[in-house]
């Protein structure tokens, strides 16, 4: 996987602050891709995670039927806390999230443990 993740950076549109993102969502038959893509509006963009998670809601995934989220930046970031809402919203929380840089350091948690207090639907 880490190799996939290195190899999909080059498809980043990182232009604006250079931090190139990738991230893979991994169901028990397949895999959803995404990378963060940047603009001169901040909030226009998307990170990696949720350009992922949209693509395989796009085609039709149940998102319950995520088992791992991995990530790869060139140092160990975890989603930042849009991408974890969303996250939240749509995958359960004992999903494994793995984080990697490029120098192939790793950390790994569940949805669980890096949203230990999420706001969702059962908050409305």
């Amino acid at each position: 996987m880490k190799e996939v993740l290195k190899d999909l950076l080059k498809n980043s549109r990182s232009d604006y602050f250079n931090y190139p993102v990738s991230a893979a969502l991994v169901t028990d038959k397949e895999v959803y891709y995404g990378v963060n893509v940047e603009t001169s509006s901040p909030a226009a963009g998307i990170c990696a995670e949720r350009n992922a998670l949209y693509s395989a809601i796009t085609k039709g995934l149940n998102p319950k039927e995520i088992k791992e989220i991995h990530v790869m930046s060139k140092t160990i970031g975890a989603p930042c806390f849009i991408c974890r809402q969303a996250l939240v919203d749509y995958c359960d929380m004992s999903t494994k999230v793995y984080m990697y840089d490029l120098e192939g350091n790793t950390k790994e948690y569940t949805l669980n443990e890096l949203c230990t207090h999420p706001f969702s639907k059962e908050n409305l």
